[in-house]
C-alpha cells in the first residue's frame, strides 16, 4: 500500500524529448517506474528508451491508459501542461517546474479543480515510493522502504530526511515534496488525509519553512481531526534574520503569520514535537 504512486501507475512525462525531462525520465526509468509515454508536441510517433511519445496528453491516455503526469515544460507554458493533463482525464499530475507565474497558476488551479485533478507542485521534487516508483527529481539510492510517511516543502531537506530515516533503518512508506511556490496544489493537509487512510503509514515526518500559513493549518488540522497517528515536524528557517527576505517564492511573512515561531508554536499547542534539528527528528519518532 502507498499512497499517490505506486508499482501500478502508468506515468506519462511532458516533457520527454527536452533536456531535464529526459535525463529525469532516464532516471525514473532505470529505477522501475512504469512510464508508459511520453508528450512532446511535434515529436509524435517517435520513442524515447522504448517509450511511445505522443504529441498530445489526450493521445497518451487514449493509446495507453496513462493516469500519472509528470511535467518538465518551461515556466510560461507549464500551467497549460497542467490543464492539459487535467482535461485528458489525468488523475495525478506533478509539476516540477520552478518559476510558474502566479497568475497561470491561479487559473491551473480552478481548472483541476473542476476535474477532480490532484496537483503535486509546481517548484516540488516530486513523489516516491521506494522501491516501486520514482516520479520526480529526487536522488533514489537515499530512500528506503518503510513506515513513515514524509511530507515537506524544502527539496534538499526532504533528500537529507529521507537518507536519516533510511540510516536509522526506519524508511519511508512514500515521500511527497508539495513544493514551496505560493500556489501549490497539494498542502500538507491533503498529504495528511491520505497518509492517515493508509495502512502501511505509521507516523509522519512535516518538514516545514519560513514563510506561508501552511504549517500552522495542518497544526489546526490535526488537532481538529484528532489525528491518531503520530506526526513530528521540523521547521527550517529558525536562524533567519527578523525582516530579511529569504529563499524562494513561498517564503514570505505576512505580520506575524509564517514566521518560523510561530510555526513552531502552532505545533506544540497541538502536541506534536518540533526537532530543533534533522537528526532529532529521528530521535522523536515512536520506535
Amino acid at each position: 500500500m502507498s499512497i499517490l504512486v505506486n508499482s501500478n501507475s502508468r506515468v506519462v512525462v511532458q516533457g520527454i524529448t527536452g533536456r531535464e525531462g529526459g535525463f529525469h525520465a532516464s532516471q525514473m526509468l532505470d529505477y522501475g517506474t512504469p512510464i508508459v509515454a511520453g508528450v512532446t508536441p511535434g515529436k509524435g510517433g517517435t520513442e524515447f528508451r522504448g517509450v511511445p511519445v505522443y504529441d498530445s496528453v489526450r493521445e497518451a491516455v487514449a493509446a495507453q491508459r496513462a493516469d500519472t503526469s509528470i511535467i518538465f515544460v518551461p515556466p510560461p507554458f507549464a500551467a497549460d501542461a497542467i490543464c492539459e493533463a487535467a482535461a485528458a482525464g489525468i488523475r495525478l499530475v506533478i509539476c516540477i517546474t520552478e518559476g510558474v507565474p502566479v497568475h497561470d497558476m491561479l487559473r491551473a488551479l480552478r481548472f483541476i479543480a473542476e476535474r477532480g485533478t490532484r496537483l503535486i507542485g509546481p517548484n516540488c521534487p516530486g513523489v516516491i515510493t521506494p522501491n516501486e516508483a520514482k516520479v520526480g527529481i529526487m536522488p533514489a539510492d537515499i530512500y528506503a522502504r518503510g513506515k513513515v510517511g514524509l511530507i515537506s516543502r524544502s527539496g534538499t531537506l526532504t533528500y537529507e530526511m529521507a537518507q536519516l530515516l533510511r540510516d536509522a533503518g526506519l524508511g519511508c512508506s512514500t515521500c511527497v515534496g508539495i513544493g514551496g511556490d505560493p500556489l501549490i496544489g497539494s498542502t500538507f493537509v491533503d498529504i495528511l488525509e491520505l497518509f492517515r487512510d493508509d495502512p502501511e503509514t505509521e507516523s509522519i515526518v512535516l518538514i516545514g519553512e519560513i514563510g506561508g500559513s501552511d504549517e500552522e493549518a495542518a497544526a489546526r488540522y490535526l488537532a481538529e481531526t484528532q489525528y491518531a497517528k503520530p506526526v513530528v515536524a521540523f521547521i527550517s528557517g529558525r536562524s533567519a534574520p527578523p525582516g530579511k527576505r529569504m529563499g524562494h517564492a513561498g517564503a514570505i511573512i505576512s505580520g506575524s503569520s509564517g514566521t518560523p515561531q510561530a510555526k513552531v508554536e502552532a505545533f506544540q499547542r497541538v502536541g506534536v514535537p518540533v526537532a530543533d534539528t534533522l537528526d532529532q527528528v529521528i530521535a522523536l519518532l515512536p520506535k
